[in-house]
């Protein structure tokens, strides 16, 4: 199969990108990837010289590129997205532009060039807080972050594309990622490589809001599996096998790393931020999905890879100054 990844420099797109060709021999891949901040060619270096895989630097919201890109493409798998809430909330016009706007210009090129299946790879923060039960694909959306809305306005979208024009998609919601290749302005990542230099680790709030982690290979394993089996107009939750507050899993880290929990500083609450998330994954398993990974062995697992892969997260955590960015942000220790 020949795809058209976009955003494959980034985290989760990269694993994606070296989970597929691991797993078909005979598929190939372009790459579109503007290369912003949070993405890396480090990332799929392992792959340099493989003739499957190509890279070609892009915007997804510029039409010739995309067109240019798509003209060979059997199926699409849109990882590219904005997706730092924080940045969202002090200006959200880049989300926009490149996950509403680079949606459908995506979308466009897929109808007229006859793509057989689009992927679009979403976000369970669509659905907002859920303080009980869990969030069904069918429920209505609530997105409480700029990032959120941009990401439901696309999901709604690439759905109007499927029921007018009867494009081939379909649309995944996972909940929150970990692993290897995540930039270290995310959650585990941040946490991970400040306790290894004992910096102070920002906690917003009580530290009471709830996450579902999911290990990031049983997300693209999951990717793949809609990809190939998925219905045309269907939504597919994809969530992990770990629940709980942000506080237990910092708690969590710093047991396994050894180090004291006065290195948890307290900041204020980030402006709409959810209390919980919480995914019902009933419609993917029935396609035969299963996440396969014992969260406390990728979570050491991760805090490996980072202790041993400084080389490539120290330069992007010194080009976003992050101490900077936490103290103009959100001011001294509360």
């Amino acid at each position: 199969m020949r795809l058209l990844v976009t955003g494959g420099l980034g985290f989760i797109g990269s694993n994606f990108i070296r989970y597929f060709l691991r797993r078909y021999p005979s598929g190939r891949i372009l790459n579109l990837d503007k290369r912003t901040y949070a993405g890396n060619p480090a990332n799929l270096k392992d792959l340099s010289g493989d003739w499957r895989y190509r890279w070609v630097r892009g915007d997804i919201a510029e039409p010739r590129v995309v067109e240019l890109c798509m003209r060979h493409a059997e199926a699409v798998v849109h990882f590219a997205a904005e997706s730092h809430v924080d940045r969202s909330i002090q200006d959200a016009s880049a989300f926009l532009r490149t996950n509403v706007i680079g949606t459908q210009v995506l979308l466009d090129s897929a109808l007229r060039q006859g793509v057989g299946r689009f992927v679009h790879v979403g976000t369970d923060e669509v659905y907002g807080s859920v303080l009980r039960g869990h969030s069904l694909e069918a429920d209505a959306l609530a997105p409480n972050s700029p990032y959120a809305a941009s990401k439901a306005a696309a999901d709604l979208l690439v759905r109007s594309y499927v029921v007018t024009h009867k494009l081939p998609a379909v649309v995944t919601r996972a909940s929150n990622n970990f692993g290897p290749y995540q930039h270290p302005e995310k959650a585990i990542p941040l946490l991970i490589t400040n306790l290894l230099d004992d910096i102070p680790f920002p906690l917003y709030g009580d530290g009471a809001n709830v996450r579902d982690w999911l290990y990031v290979l049983d997300h693209v394993r999951a990717i793949d599996l809609v990809l190939r089996k998925g219905a045309t107009g269907e939504t597919y939750n994809i969530g992990g096998t770990y629940s709980s507050t942000n506080r237990e899993l910092v708690e969590r880290v710093l047991r396994i790393m050894g180090k004291p929990r006065s290195l948890i500083r307290r900041v204020p609450d980030r402006p709409g931020h959810d209390r919980r998330y919480a995914l019902n994954c009933s419609k993917l398993k029935h396609l035969g999905w299963r996440p396969e990974t014992d969260f406390r062995r990728a979570l050491a697992e991760t805090i490996g890879w980072y202790r041993t892969h400084d080389l490539w997260w120290r330069p992007l955590k010194r080009r976003l100054d992050f101490r900077s960015y936490y103290r103009r942000q959100y001011g001294r220790r509360t």
